[in-house]
């Protein structure tokens, strides 16, 4: 993990009217990052006034090339993207924008995973099949985008207990962490129970096939 003491500090703030498949559209403030640990340029994309919103929302979204641009249903983050700007947008908060493609591993690994996925691995097995981390990603820039940014305590839009735990160890105050959607296909839904049953995600799975 990168040093959490580093300090960050907001490059460029910019308005920007964010449209999505659907016809759903809200405008927020992207806002660029000086001195980020791991030297990526991850991006936050701001609604409201989250500094004076007690509580704001808070998502750590990990950038899907697949998922996000071009509507894979091999996974959930394309709907994960889009439900977290709409609630983020209704209430306040900060969407941060992590360049962590496939878990960290990047995305020409990712597609390997894919390949290896087809021959009957999970998500965790893939990766680890190809000497890779089952998930390689560090928040310590996260935490550096929310000091930046004089976001205090916050709640957590996330069905991952690993997001909370790094957030808390590097000092960020989280009150409560708040679920997303579950957003399953007959495409994902083998990817979603391994996320649930080997790394304790909270998504409720029961009933649907798969």
């Amino acid at each position: 993990m990168a040093d959490p003491r580093a300090e960050a500090a907001v490059r460029t703030r910019v308005r920007v009217p964010l449209r999505f498949g659907d016809g759903f559209g809200v405008t927020a403030t992207a806002v660029t990052f000086h001195g980020l640990a791991d030297g990526l340029e991850h991006l936050a994309l701001v609604f409201g006034e989250p500094e004076r919103t007690p509580e704001p929302l808070v998502r750590l979204h990990s950038e899907c090339l697949t998922g996000d641009v071009f509507g894979s249903a091999r996974c959930d983050c394309g709907p994960q993207l889009r439900e977290a700007a709409e609630r983020i947008g209704q209430r306040g908060g900060v969407l941060l924008y992590l360049r962590q493609e496939g878990r960290g591993i990047g995305l020409y690994n990712k597609l390997d995973a894919y390949a290896l996925q087809d021959n009957g691995l999970d998500t965790y097995a893939a990766n680890t099949a190809l000497g890779l981390p089952e998930d390689g990603r560090d928040y310590t820039p996260a935490a550096q985008m929310l000091h930046a940014l004089g976001v205090g305590e916050l709640d957590l839009l996330t069905n991952n207990p690993d997001k909370a735990a790094q957030l808390r160890a590097l000092g960020v105050r989280i009150r409560r962490t708040v679920p997303t959607g579950v957003f399953a296909t007959e495409s994902n839904l083998r990817y979603l129970r391994a996320k649930a049953d080997l790394t304790g995600h909270t998504i409720p799975l029961h009933g649907l096939a798969g």
